[in-house]
């Protein structure tokens, strides 16, 4: 299993694609590992033409865990936000960023397209506005700049996605996974029951730390409203968002390309806060061609 020391911490990678290509960075969101990446996706990118790298974030998957840390829950984070107060947490969604940016320099890598989901799309904002040197291009796929004027995720989302499963057997985590990937997935794009399951019981196999995804929590409410530090990022820029995601509004990626001078934005009906197999073309050939066109 490849690892690399990355910011001072042990994180573990995959690769797709020809070494000598363009790279490009997947950065996966909130308590998610790396294999929520689609293998058809990473592949059909690496058909692009690009070395496809993906890694599990800090806390999560097989990357390293950051036991016995303290959290601030999320009613105490949100209060000490609403009246001016930076809460201390664990670690940052900036620390997150410097994960990413330490993972290319373990792997001698000056530059690379950086593609985001999510929580990774708030990372990767990061990236594009502390890093732009070490970015050629920025894709941002449903995500948010923390706007609190934005509107906010569905309650049922919101609640399945804070919601622990009812025990620790097997059995049980499957179940809500399950239940979790209906409640935030794509209305027009549903997986397959059986696929589902497998997908999901291959997660939990892979790795089950729930304290991870807390810790990952408190980083975003933490961060807050990132519109002035978006305003600030010159990399090109692509956004990419479902019209019917309930848990990142659409509004989340609008608010992205408007405060970016010169980005890009496609949005598409029906898709929700998942990456569907159905449309793994359609969103490799949108990020492949916006990092086509900036590549060095």
């Amino acid at each position: 299993m490849p690892k690399a020391k990355a910011n001072g911490i042990e994180l573990h990678y995959e690769e797709g694609g020809d070494p000598s290509a363009p790279a490009m960075l997947l950065v996966m969101g909130f308590g998610a590992q790396l294999t929520l990446w689609p293998d058809e996706l990473v592949d059909a990118l690496a058909d692009e033409g690009f070395r496809v790298i993906r890694y599990d974030n800090r806390d999560i998957g097989l990357s390293e865990k950051f036991d016995g840390m303290k959290a601030p829950g999320p009613i105490k984070l949100t209060l000490l936000s609403k009246i001016g107060l930076k809460p201390k947490v664990p670690y940052t969604l900036a620390d997150m960023a410097k994960d990413g940016v330490g993972l290319l320099d373990a792997l001698g890598i000056e530059k690379a397209h950086i593609v985001g989901a999510s929580m990774g799309g708030m990372i990767a904002q990061h990236m594009a506005a502390k890093y732009p040197a070490r970015c050629l291009s920025f894709t941002q796929v449903f995500s948010t700049t923390g706007n609190p004027k934005l509107p906010q995720a569905k309650k049922e989302a919101l609640n399945a996605l804070v919601t622990r499963p009812k025990s620790e057997d097997e059995a049980a985590l499957i179940d809500h996974g399950m239940m979790l990937a209906r409640t935030i997935g794509s209305p027009a794009y549903p997986t397959e029951d059986g696929r589902l399951r497998e997908r999901v019981e291959g997660t939990i196999r892979r790795s089950y730390y729930p304290e991870g995804p807390t810790r990952h929590l408190s980083a975003i409410l933490a961060d807050g409203d990132r519109s002035r530090m978006v305003r600030d990022i010159t990399v090109p820029t692509l956004v990419l968002h479902g019209e019917a995601d309930p848990l990142v509004p659409c509004e989340g990626g609008r608010d992205t390309a408007a405060c970016i001078p010169g980005a890009k934005i496609r949005t598409i009906p029906g898709w929700g806060h998942d990456l569907p197999l159905e449309l793994v073309d359609e969103l490799a050939r949108e990020i492949a061609s916006h990092a086509n066109a900036h590549s060095a």
